[in-house]
Protein backbone atom coordinates (compact mmCIF):
# COMPACT_ATOMS: atom_id res chain seq x y z
CA UNK A 1 0.00 0.00 0.00
CA UNK A 2 1.66 3.83 -0.98
CA UNK A 3 1.81 6.06 1.87
CA UNK A 4 -0.63 8.55 1.11
CA UNK A 5 -3.49 6.13 1.11
CA UNK A 6 -3.03 5.57 4.76
CA UNK A 7 -5.99 7.02 6.79
CA UNK A 8 -5.90 10.40 8.91
CA UNK A 9 -5.73 8.38 12.14
CA UNK A 10 -3.33 6.11 11.05
CA UNK A 11 -0.79 9.00 10.36
CA UNK A 12 -1.95 10.70 13.60
CA UNK A 13 -0.40 7.63 15.59
CA UNK A 14 2.51 7.01 12.87
CA UNK A 15 3.50 10.90 13.46
CA UNK A 16 3.39 10.55 16.99
CA UNK A 17 5.61 7.29 17.30
CA UNK A 18 7.32 8.44 14.25
CA UNK A 19 10.39 10.76 14.35
CA UNK A 20 8.88 13.41 16.82
CA UNK A 21 10.76 17.14 17.82
CA UNK A 22 8.99 18.22 20.69
CA UNK A 23 9.04 21.91 21.26
CA UNK A 24 9.05 23.47 24.66
CA UNK A 25 8.04 27.24 24.94
CA UNK A 26 9.07 29.91 27.26
CA UNK A 27 6.70 32.23 26.89
CA UNK A 28 9.47 34.58 25.69
CA UNK A 29 9.57 36.17 22.61
CA UNK A 30 11.75 37.85 19.46
CA UNK A 31 10.80 40.66 17.00
CA UNK A 32 13.36 38.79 14.28
CA UNK A 33 12.46 35.43 13.17
CA UNK A 34 15.23 32.70 13.09
CA UNK A 35 15.64 29.18 13.32
CA UNK A 36 14.38 27.23 16.54
CA UNK A 37 15.46 24.05 15.93
CA UNK A 38 18.69 22.78 18.16
CA UNK A 39 21.80 20.47 16.45
CA UNK A 40 19.85 21.43 13.44
CA UNK A 41 22.16 20.41 11.04
CA UNK A 42 23.48 17.21 13.39
CA UNK A 43 27.48 18.75 13.91
CA UNK A 44 27.06 18.11 17.27
CA UNK A 45 26.18 14.39 16.86
CA UNK A 46 22.46 13.19 17.47
CA UNK A 47 22.78 16.19 20.60
CA UNK A 48 19.00 17.18 21.07
CA UNK A 49 17.68 14.50 18.86
CA UNK A 50 16.19 11.03 20.22
CA UNK A 51 16.05 7.84 17.33
CA UNK A 52 13.69 4.96 17.90
CA UNK A 53 15.36 1.99 18.93
CA UNK A 54 18.73 1.80 17.17
CA UNK A 55 17.63 3.07 13.94
CA UNK A 56 19.58 7.00 14.29
CA UNK A 57 23.31 7.80 13.66
CA UNK A 58 25.35 10.68 12.24
CA UNK A 59 27.27 10.42 9.21
CA UNK A 60 30.02 12.22 6.93
CA UNK A 61 28.73 11.69 3.65
CA UNK A 62 26.28 12.44 2.16
CA UNK A 63 25.64 15.94 3.55
CA UNK A 64 23.39 18.84 2.15
CA UNK A 65 25.73 21.13 4.04
CA UNK A 66 28.55 20.90 7.23
CA UNK A 67 30.28 17.82 8.24
CA UNK A 68 27.34 15.89 9.39
CA UNK A 69 23.65 14.34 8.43
CA UNK A 70 21.65 11.90 10.11
CA UNK A 71 21.01 8.70 8.62
CA UNK A 72 17.97 6.97 10.14
CA UNK A 73 17.49 3.01 8.95
CA UNK A 74 13.58 1.51 9.14
CA UNK A 75 14.12 -2.24 10.32
CA UNK A 76 11.29 -4.80 11.30
CA UNK A 77 8.37 -2.86 12.73
CA UNK A 78 10.38 0.22 13.27
CA UNK A 79 9.90 3.45 10.62
CA UNK A 80 13.07 4.99 12.13
CA UNK A 81 11.58 7.83 14.26
CA UNK A 82 14.06 10.75 15.48
CA UNK A 83 12.80 13.87 17.99
CA UNK A 84 14.02 16.61 19.51
CA UNK A 85 12.83 18.90 21.94
CA UNK A 86 12.28 22.78 21.18
CA UNK A 87 10.12 26.12 22.33
CA UNK A 88 7.66 27.65 20.03
CA UNK A 89 5.75 30.84 20.17
CA UNK A 90 2.15 30.61 20.89
CA UNK A 91 -0.20 31.74 17.74
CA UNK A 92 2.62 32.57 15.56
CA UNK A 93 3.48 30.71 11.51
CA UNK A 94 6.35 29.10 11.43
CA UNK A 95 7.97 27.21 8.56
CA UNK A 96 8.74 23.39 9.02
CA UNK A 97 11.94 22.25 6.18
CA UNK A 98 14.76 19.88 5.79
CA UNK A 99 16.89 18.35 3.45
CA UNK A 100 16.16 14.67 3.17
CA UNK A 101 17.94 11.83 0.60
CA UNK A 102 17.89 7.90 0.27
CA UNK A 103 14.57 6.02 1.37
CA UNK A 104 11.13 7.34 1.55
CA UNK A 105 11.41 10.47 4.16
CA UNK A 106 8.18 12.00 6.17
CA UNK A 107 8.57 15.07 7.82
CA UNK A 108 5.07 16.76 9.73
CA UNK A 109 4.25 18.70 12.71
CA UNK A 110 1.88 17.99 15.55
CA UNK A 111 0.41 19.32 18.61
CA UNK A 112 0.23 22.58 17.20
CA UNK A 113 -2.82 23.30 18.89
CA UNK A 114 -4.37 24.02 15.20
CA UNK A 115 -4.05 21.84 12.26
CA UNK A 116 -1.20 19.39 12.10
CA UNK A 117 0.50 19.31 8.91
CA UNK A 118 3.01 16.73 7.47
CA UNK A 119 4.78 16.10 4.12
CA UNK A 120 7.00 13.31 2.46
CA UNK A 121 8.85 11.67 -0.78
CA UNK A 122 9.60 8.41 -2.13
CA UNK A 123 12.85 7.72 -2.31
CA UNK A 124 15.85 10.45 -4.14
CA UNK A 125 19.02 9.61 -4.87
CA UNK A 126 19.74 13.43 -4.57
CA UNK A 127 18.89 16.04 -1.87
CA UNK A 128 15.32 17.00 -1.91
CA UNK A 129 13.77 19.96 0.65
CA UNK A 130 10.53 18.89 2.09
CA UNK A 131 8.64 21.96 3.44
CA UNK A 132 5.17 22.78 5.22
CA UNK A 133 3.86 25.45 7.36
CA UNK A 134 2.02 25.59 10.40
CA UNK A 135 0.12 27.72 12.77
CA UNK A 136 0.32 27.54 16.51
CA UNK A 137 -2.43 28.21 18.88
CA UNK A 138 -2.97 30.77 21.78
CA UNK A 139 -1.56 28.92 24.26
CA UNK A 140 0.82 26.39 22.09
CA UNK A 141 4.42 26.63 23.56
CA UNK A 142 5.00 23.53 22.36
CA UNK A 143 5.33 21.38 18.91
CA UNK A 144 6.50 17.82 18.06
CA UNK A 145 7.81 18.29 14.80
CA UNK A 146 9.23 14.54 13.24
CA UNK A 147 10.99 12.80 10.20
CA UNK A 148 10.89 9.03 9.76
CA UNK A 149 11.26 6.49 6.92
CA UNK A 150 8.56 3.87 5.69
CA UNK A 151 8.86 0.10 6.61
CA UNK A 152 10.53 -2.74 4.73
CA UNK A 153 12.50 0.62 2.48
CA UNK A 154 15.67 2.00 2.66
CA UNK A 155 17.31 4.07 4.94
CA UNK A 156 16.95 7.92 4.92
CA UNK A 157 19.22 11.30 5.22
CA UNK A 158 18.18 14.30 7.09
CA UNK A 159 20.03 17.76 7.37
CA UNK A 160 19.70 21.10 7.90
CA UNK A 161 15.95 20.97 9.53
CA UNK A 162 14.81 24.19 10.00
CA UNK A 163 11.52 25.39 12.11
CA UNK A 164 11.66 29.18 11.32
CA UNK A 165 9.72 31.44 12.64
CA UNK A 166 9.33 34.02 15.88
CA UNK A 167 11.87 32.83 18.39
CA UNK A 168 10.16 30.70 21.03
CA UNK A 169 12.74 31.46 23.48
CA UNK A 170 14.47 27.59 23.35
CA UNK A 171 18.10 28.22 22.46
CA UNK A 172 17.92 27.03 18.78
CA UNK A 173 20.05 27.97 15.77
CA UNK A 174 19.07 31.31 15.74
CA UNK A 175 19.47 34.32 13.48
CA UNK A 176 18.30 31.73 10.68
CA UNK A 177 18.92 32.68 7.23
CA UNK A 178 15.86 33.26 4.57
CA UNK A 179 15.79 31.53 1.53
CA UNK A 180 18.38 33.56 -1.01
CA UNK A 181 17.31 34.94 -3.82
CA UNK A 182 17.65 33.56 -7.52
CA UNK A 183 21.14 34.52 -8.79
CA UNK A 184 22.20 36.74 -11.73
CA UNK A 185 24.21 37.20 -14.68
CA UNK A 186 24.62 33.61 -15.46
CA UNK A 187 26.91 33.10 -18.37
CA UNK A 188 28.88 30.48 -20.29
CA UNK A 189 32.51 30.88 -19.54
CA UNK A 190 33.95 27.97 -21.74
CA UNK A 191 33.05 24.92 -23.31
CA UNK A 192 35.11 21.77 -25.02
CA UNK A 193 34.07 18.83 -26.30
CA UNK A 194 32.32 17.09 -23.79
CA UNK A 195 31.96 19.93 -21.03
CA UNK A 196 30.24 23.42 -20.59
CA UNK A 197 31.40 25.99 -17.84
CA UNK A 198 29.75 28.27 -15.92
CA UNK A 199 29.62 31.31 -13.73
CA UNK A 200 27.31 33.87 -11.98
CA UNK A 201 27.25 36.34 -9.53
CA UNK A 202 27.26 36.05 -5.88
CA UNK A 203 23.61 35.63 -3.98
CA UNK A 204 24.07 37.43 -0.17
CA UNK A 205 23.22 34.51 2.01
CA UNK A 206 23.53 31.58 -0.02
CA UNK A 207 25.95 28.95 1.02
CA UNK A 208 25.92 27.08 -2.72
CA UNK A 209 24.61 26.68 -5.65
CA UNK A 210 23.08 23.40 -7.35
CA UNK A 211 23.49 23.47 -11.03
CA UNK A 212 21.05 22.06 -13.16
CA UNK A 213 21.32 20.94 -16.44
CA UNK A 214 18.15 20.46 -19.06
CA UNK A 215 16.12 20.86 -15.67
CA UNK A 216 17.80 17.78 -13.80
CA UNK A 217 20.21 19.12 -10.95
CA UNK A 218 23.73 17.85 -12.13
CA UNK A 219 26.36 19.07 -9.39
CA UNK A 220 26.49 21.38 -6.23
CA UNK A 221 29.32 23.65 -5.60
CA UNK A 222 30.50 26.57 -3.15
CA UNK A 223 31.60 29.08 -5.30
CA UNK A 224 30.53 31.02 -8.28
CA UNK A 225 31.27 28.75 -11.22
CA UNK A 226 31.07 25.32 -12.28
CA UNK A 227 32.23 22.94 -14.96
CA UNK A 228 29.53 20.73 -15.97
CA UNK A 229 31.14 17.21 -17.99
CA UNK A 230 30.24 13.80 -19.11
CA UNK A 231 28.49 15.77 -22.39
CA UNK A 232 28.38 15.29 -25.93
CA UNK A 233 29.90 16.62 -28.45
CA UNK A 234 28.47 19.30 -30.32
CA UNK A 235 25.00 19.44 -28.43
CA UNK A 236 23.24 22.82 -27.10
CA UNK A 237 22.19 22.00 -23.53
CA UNK A 238 20.53 24.52 -21.40
CA UNK A 239 21.27 25.35 -18.07
CA UNK A 240 20.00 27.28 -14.62
CA UNK A 241 21.69 27.72 -11.19
CA UNK A 242 19.64 28.43 -7.70
CA UNK A 243 21.49 29.12 -4.19
CA UNK A 244 20.86 27.12 -1.02
CA UNK A 245 21.15 27.76 2.43
CA UNK A 246 19.76 26.28 5.58
CA UNK A 247 16.75 28.21 4.87
CA UNK A 248 15.88 26.48 1.37
CA UNK A 249 16.77 26.82 -2.23
CA UNK A 250 16.33 29.73 -4.14
CA UNK A 251 14.12 29.88 -7.33
CA UNK A 252 15.96 28.89 -10.58
CA UNK A 253 18.29 31.71 -12.60
CA UNK A 254 17.16 32.89 -15.82
CA UNK A 255 18.50 29.45 -18.34
CA UNK A 256 21.68 29.76 -20.50
CA UNK A 257 22.52 28.08 -23.63
CA UNK A 258 26.05 26.20 -23.31
CA UNK A 259 26.76 24.25 -26.79
CA UNK A 260 29.77 21.68 -26.54
CA UNK A 261 32.57 22.09 -29.73
CA UNK A 262 33.33 19.34 -32.25
CA UNK A 263 34.92 16.44 -31.00
CA UNK A 264 38.60 17.11 -30.58
CA UNK A 265 37.86 20.60 -29.90
CA UNK A 266 38.72 22.44 -26.55
CA UNK A 267 40.80 21.85 -23.52
CA UNK A 268 44.21 23.61 -24.19
CA UNK A 269 46.64 20.90 -23.35
CA UNK A 270 49.22 21.84 -25.61
CA UNK A 271 47.30 22.24 -28.90
CA UNK A 272 50.40 21.47 -31.31
CA UNK A 273 53.04 21.33 -28.32
CA UNK A 274 55.40 18.27 -28.55
CA UNK A 275 54.49 15.60 -26.30
CA UNK A 276 57.63 16.74 -24.55
CA UNK A 277 58.48 20.58 -23.87
CA UNK A 278 60.67 22.66 -22.53
CA UNK A 279 59.47 26.14 -20.91
CA UNK A 280 61.86 29.15 -20.79
CA UNK A 281 61.07 32.31 -19.69
CA UNK A 282 61.96 35.45 -21.71
CA UNK A 283 63.36 38.87 -20.02
CA UNK A 284 61.84 41.77 -21.06
CA UNK A 285 64.38 44.00 -18.78
CA UNK A 286 67.89 43.97 -18.21
CA UNK A 287 69.29 42.22 -14.79
CA UNK A 288 72.48 41.34 -15.68
CA UNK A 289 71.55 38.41 -17.69
CA UNK A 290 72.21 38.25 -21.63
CA UNK A 291 70.08 40.73 -23.06
CA UNK A 292 68.23 38.35 -25.85
CA UNK A 293 65.60 39.60 -28.68
CA UNK A 294 62.75 36.98 -29.02
CA UNK A 295 65.32 35.82 -32.12
CA UNK A 296 68.17 34.85 -30.14
CA UNK A 297 66.12 32.13 -27.81
CA UNK A 298 67.04 29.03 -28.42
CA UNK A 299 65.34 26.21 -30.45
CA UNK A 300 65.18 24.13 -27.50
CA UNK A 301 62.24 26.20 -26.21
CA UNK A 302 59.06 25.24 -27.04
CA UNK A 303 57.03 27.79 -25.08
CA UNK A 304 58.47 31.31 -24.35
CA UNK A 305 56.94 33.24 -21.83
CA UNK A 306 57.19 37.21 -22.39
CA UNK A 307 58.10 38.19 -18.50
CA UNK A 308 56.19 40.14 -17.59
CA UNK A 309 52.66 42.10 -18.36
CA UNK A 310 52.22 45.08 -16.01
CA UNK A 311 49.28 45.77 -13.80
CA UNK A 312 46.95 49.00 -14.54
CA UNK A 313 44.77 50.95 -12.34
CA UNK A 314 42.17 48.93 -13.53
CA UNK A 315 41.36 45.93 -10.95
CA UNK A 316 42.34 42.59 -12.48
CA UNK A 317 43.07 43.83 -15.92
CA UNK A 318 47.48 43.66 -17.44
CA UNK A 319 49.12 45.76 -20.08
CA UNK A 320 52.16 44.79 -21.88
CA UNK A 321 55.31 47.48 -22.15
CA UNK A 322 58.01 46.37 -24.60
CA UNK A 323 61.56 47.72 -22.37
CA UNK A 324 62.80 48.72 -25.81
CA UNK A 325 65.74 51.15 -24.23
CA UNK A 326 66.98 48.80 -22.10
CA UNK A 327 66.44 45.77 -24.49
CA UNK A 328 68.97 47.94 -27.01
CA UNK A 329 66.39 49.29 -29.05
CA UNK A 330 64.14 46.21 -29.92
CA UNK A 331 61.11 48.15 -31.18
CA UNK A 332 57.73 46.28 -31.10
CA UNK A 333 57.32 45.63 -34.77
CA UNK A 334 60.68 43.15 -34.51
CA UNK A 335 59.04 41.79 -31.13
CA UNK A 336 56.11 41.15 -32.82
CA UNK A 337 57.72 40.02 -36.02
CA UNK A 338 59.74 37.41 -34.07
CA UNK A 339 56.80 35.97 -32.52
CA UNK A 340 55.35 35.18 -35.53
CA UNK A 341 58.95 33.50 -36.39
CA UNK A 342 58.90 31.79 -33.62
CA UNK A 343 55.53 30.43 -34.22
CA UNK A 344 56.58 29.44 -37.75
CA UNK A 345 58.85 27.11 -36.38
CA UNK A 346 56.72 25.21 -34.20
CA UNK A 347 56.73 27.42 -31.25
CA UNK A 348 54.08 28.88 -28.59
CA UNK A 349 54.88 32.47 -27.20
CA UNK A 350 52.81 33.47 -24.36
CA UNK A 351 52.71 36.64 -21.57
CA UNK A 352 53.49 35.97 -18.45
CA UNK A 353 51.57 37.55 -15.45
CA UNK A 354 53.16 38.52 -11.97
CA UNK A 355 56.73 37.83 -10.85
CA UNK A 356 58.10 38.19 -7.58
CA UNK A 357 57.07 42.14 -8.28
CA UNK A 358 53.72 41.45 -9.82
CA UNK A 359 50.71 43.29 -8.03
CA UNK A 360 47.55 42.05 -10.59
CA UNK A 361 45.04 40.99 -8.57
CA UNK A 362 41.76 38.72 -9.49
CA UNK A 363 39.35 38.68 -6.39
CA UNK A 364 36.14 39.15 -7.93
CA UNK A 365 34.01 38.79 -11.08
CA UNK A 366 34.47 42.11 -12.18
CA UNK A 367 38.35 42.10 -12.07
CA UNK A 368 38.21 38.51 -13.65
CA UNK A 369 36.38 39.97 -16.43
CA UNK A 370 39.22 42.76 -16.40
CA UNK A 371 41.81 39.86 -16.53
CA UNK A 372 40.25 37.92 -19.40
CA UNK A 373 39.77 40.72 -21.64
CA UNK A 374 42.67 42.97 -21.35
CA UNK A 375 45.04 39.50 -22.03
CA UNK A 376 43.11 39.02 -24.93
CA UNK A 377 43.67 41.98 -26.24
CA UNK A 378 47.09 41.32 -25.84
CA UNK A 379 47.12 38.13 -27.66
CA UNK A 380 45.33 40.14 -30.29
CA UNK A 381 47.86 43.09 -30.01
CA UNK A 382 51.25 40.74 -30.02
CA UNK A 383 50.27 37.37 -31.24
CA UNK A 384 50.88 36.21 -27.91
CA UNK A 385 49.60 32.19 -27.85
CA UNK A 386 48.21 32.58 -24.19
CA UNK A 387 49.34 33.21 -20.72
CA UNK A 388 51.21 32.27 -17.72
CA UNK A 389 49.82 32.74 -14.00
CA UNK A 390 53.34 33.27 -11.80
CA UNK A 391 51.82 35.40 -9.34
CA UNK A 392 53.81 34.87 -5.90
CA UNK A 393 51.46 37.76 -4.02
CA UNK A 394 48.43 35.45 -3.74
CA UNK A 395 46.08 33.84 -5.69
CA UNK A 396 42.52 33.51 -5.45
CA UNK A 397 40.80 29.92 -6.93
CA UNK A 398 37.11 30.85 -7.59
CA UNK A 399 38.10 34.03 -9.18
CA UNK A 400 41.35 33.55 -11.49
CA UNK A 401 39.70 30.32 -12.25
CA UNK A 402 36.60 31.98 -13.87
CA UNK A 403 39.07 34.49 -15.38
CA UNK A 404 40.93 31.95 -17.60
CA UNK A 405 37.91 30.25 -18.44
CA UNK A 406 36.50 33.39 -19.98
CA UNK A 407 39.65 33.66 -21.66
CA UNK A 408 39.46 30.65 -23.10
CA UNK A 409 36.04 31.14 -24.36
CA UNK A 410 37.17 33.81 -26.41
CA UNK A 411 40.51 32.45 -27.76
CA UNK A 412 39.36 28.79 -28.75
CA UNK A 413 41.06 25.58 -27.92
CA UNK A 414 44.53 26.76 -29.10
CA UNK A 415 44.93 28.92 -25.87
CA UNK A 416 47.80 27.60 -24.01
CA UNK A 417 48.07 28.43 -19.88
CA UNK A 418 50.80 27.50 -17.79
CA UNK A 419 51.48 27.94 -14.50
CA UNK A 420 54.67 28.99 -12.28
CA UNK A 421 53.50 28.27 -8.75
CA UNK A 422 55.86 28.08 -5.78
CA UNK A 423 56.72 24.85 -4.02
CA UNK A 424 54.48 25.69 -0.96
CA UNK A 425 51.80 26.72 -3.36
CA UNK A 426 51.52 22.93 -4.54
CA UNK A 427 51.87 21.13 -1.07
CA UNK A 428 48.05 20.48 -1.05
CA UNK A 429 44.93 20.26 -2.98
CA UNK A 430 43.45 22.86 -1.00
CA UNK A 431 46.26 25.78 -1.97
CA UNK A 432 44.58 28.07 -4.03
CA UNK A 433 47.23 27.44 -6.72
CA UNK A 434 46.63 23.80 -6.84
CA UNK A 435 42.89 24.27 -6.68
CA UNK A 436 43.08 26.67 -9.67
CA UNK A 437 44.96 24.27 -11.34
CA UNK A 438 42.73 21.70 -10.74
CA UNK A 439 39.28 24.12 -11.80
CA UNK A 440 40.64 24.27 -15.14
CA UNK A 441 42.21 20.89 -15.88
CA UNK A 442 40.24 20.37 -19.45
CA UNK A 443 42.10 24.25 -20.54
CA UNK A 444 45.16 23.87 -18.16
CA UNK A 445 48.51 23.26 -20.54
CA UNK A 446 51.27 22.38 -17.91
CA UNK A 447 51.94 23.81 -14.44
CA UNK A 448 55.69 24.21 -14.05
CA UNK A 449 56.46 24.30 -10.06
CA UNK A 450 58.99 26.52 -8.97
CA UNK A 451 62.26 23.93 -7.40
CA UNK A 452 64.03 27.15 -6.20
CA UNK A 453 64.08 29.79 -3.56
CA UNK A 454 62.47 27.33 -1.51
CA UNK A 455 64.23 25.44 1.54
CA UNK A 456 62.50 22.08 2.65
CA UNK A 457 59.26 20.82 2.01
CA UNK A 458 57.44 17.22 2.32
CA UNK A 459 57.32 14.97 -0.69
CA UNK A 460 53.90 12.63 -1.18
CA UNK A 461 55.70 10.28 1.43
CA UNK A 462 55.65 12.64 3.73
CA UNK A 463 59.37 13.04 4.18
CA UNK A 464 60.75 16.05 4.10
CA UNK A 465 63.07 16.70 1.04
CA UNK A 466 66.05 19.66 1.05
CA UNK A 467 66.62 21.22 -2.37
CA UNK A 468 68.74 20.53 -4.21
CA UNK A 469 68.50 16.76 -4.84
CA UNK A 470 66.92 14.44 -7.48
CA UNK A 471 64.82 13.58 -4.36
CA UNK A 472 63.55 16.89 -3.97
CA UNK A 473 62.77 17.66 -7.68
CA UNK A 474 60.14 14.03 -7.87
CA UNK A 475 58.76 13.59 -4.21
CA UNK A 476 57.30 17.10 -5.10
CA UNK A 477 56.52 16.52 -8.29
CA UNK A 478 54.66 13.17 -6.75
CA UNK A 479 52.50 15.61 -5.34
CA UNK A 480 50.74 16.93 -8.41
CA UNK A 481 50.97 13.82 -10.00
CA UNK A 482 48.74 12.01 -7.44
CA UNK A 483 47.06 14.98 -6.50
CA UNK A 484 44.74 14.98 -9.66
CA UNK A 485 47.00 16.83 -12.64
CA UNK A 486 47.27 14.83 -15.93
CA UNK A 487 51.48 13.77 -16.52
CA UNK A 488 51.34 16.00 -19.34
CA UNK A 489 50.34 18.83 -17.17
CA UNK A 490 53.54 18.54 -14.88
CA UNK A 491 57.04 20.16 -15.43
CA UNK A 492 59.93 20.71 -13.38
CA UNK A 493 61.28 24.44 -13.18
CA UNK A 494 64.82 25.02 -12.20
CA UNK A 495 67.09 28.11 -12.43
CA UNK A 496 69.84 27.94 -15.68
CA UNK A 497 72.41 28.82 -13.15
CA UNK A 498 73.53 30.06 -10.00
CA UNK A 499 72.81 33.55 -10.87
CA UNK A 500 69.45 32.84 -11.74
CA UNK A 501 67.60 32.32 -8.55
CA UNK A 502 68.88 33.03 -4.97
CA UNK A 503 68.71 28.89 -4.42
CA UNK A 504 68.18 26.01 -5.52
CA UNK A 505 69.82 25.40 -8.91
CA UNK A 506 70.84 22.26 -9.50
CA UNK A 507 73.08 20.88 -12.91
CA UNK A 508 71.72 19.58 -15.66
CA UNK A 509 72.58 16.15 -14.89
CA UNK A 510 70.14 15.96 -11.59
CA UNK A 511 67.57 17.55 -13.94
CA UNK A 512 67.77 14.73 -16.03
CA UNK A 513 68.15 12.24 -13.81
CA UNK A 514 65.05 13.44 -12.05
CA UNK A 515 63.24 13.56 -15.90
CA UNK A 516 64.29 9.73 -15.96
CA UNK A 517 62.95 8.70 -12.35
CA UNK A 518 59.51 9.92 -13.47
CA UNK A 519 59.53 9.20 -17.07
CA UNK A 520 60.94 6.02 -16.40
CA UNK A 521 61.79 5.01 -13.39
CA UNK A 522 65.38 4.71 -13.65
CA UNK A 523 68.08 7.55 -12.24
CA UNK A 524 66.37 8.27 -9.07
CA UNK A 525 67.66 8.86 -5.82
CA UNK A 526 66.66 7.26 -2.34
CA UNK A 527 62.71 8.39 -3.47
CA UNK A 528 60.75 6.24 -6.15
CA UNK A 529 57.97 6.91 -7.21
CA UNK A 530 55.16 3.73 -7.21
CA UNK A 531 55.03 4.16 -10.48
CA UNK A 532 56.11 6.08 -13.60
CA UNK A 533 54.75 8.94 -15.61
CA UNK A 534 55.93 8.55 -19.30
CA UNK A 535 53.55 11.63 -20.49
CA UNK A 536 55.82 13.78 -18.00
CA UNK A 537 55.19 17.37 -20.05
CA UNK A 538 58.76 18.46 -19.44
CA UNK A 539 60.67 21.17 -17.93
CA UNK A 540 61.51 24.76 -17.41
CA UNK A 541 63.79 27.73 -17.01
CA UNK A 542 64.28 31.04 -15.62
CA UNK A 543 65.29 32.37 -17.85
CA UNK A 544 66.39 32.03 -21.31
CA UNK A 545 68.74 34.81 -20.69
CA UNK A 546 70.52 33.59 -17.38
CA UNK A 547 71.20 30.37 -20.14
CA UNK A 548 72.52 32.17 -22.64
CA UNK A 549 74.98 33.98 -20.01
CA UNK A 550 75.82 30.05 -19.14
CA UNK A 551 76.80 29.45 -22.57
CA UNK A 552 73.14 27.59 -23.24
CA UNK A 553 74.43 24.65 -21.23
CA UNK A 554 71.18 24.11 -19.36
CA UNK A 555 69.14 24.51 -22.41
CA UNK A 556 71.57 22.19 -24.42
CA UNK A 557 71.53 19.36 -21.92
CA UNK A 558 68.04 19.32 -20.18
CA UNK A 559 66.09 21.01 -23.61
CA UNK A 560 67.85 17.58 -25.55
CA UNK A 561 66.90 15.38 -22.90
CA UNK A 562 63.13 16.44 -22.61
CA UNK A 563 62.97 15.88 -26.57
CA UNK A 564 64.17 12.65 -26.18
CA UNK A 565 62.27 11.50 -23.78
CA UNK A 566 60.08 8.43 -25.28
Amino acid sequence: MSPQRRSARFWSGAVTAALALTFLGTGQASAADVNNAQNAGFESGLGNWTCSASSGTTVSSPVHSGSAALKATPAGQDDAQCSQTVAVRPGSTYTLSAWVQGGYAFLGVTGTGTTDVSTWTPDSSSWKQLSTSFTTGASTTSVTVYTHGWYGQAAYYADDVSVYGPDGGGGGSGGGPTVPAAPGGLTVSGTTSSSVSLAWNTVSGATGYNVYRDGTKVTAVTGTSATVTGLAAATSYSFQVTATNSAGESAKSGAVTGTTATSGGGGGGGGTLPRHAVTGYWQNFDNGATVQKLSDVSAQYDIIAVAFADATTTPGAVTFNLDSAGLGGYTVDQFKADIKAKQAAGKKVIVSVGGQNGTVSVSDSTSATNFANSVYALMQTYGFDGVDIDLENGLNATYMSQALRALSAKAGSSLIITMAPQTIDMQSTSGSYFQTALNIKDILTVVNMQYYNSGSMLGCDGKVYSQGSVDFLTALACIQLEGGLAPSQVGLGLPASTSAAGSGYVSPTVVNNALNCLAKGTDCGSFKPSKTYPDLRGAMTWSTNWDASAGSSWSGSVGAHVHALP
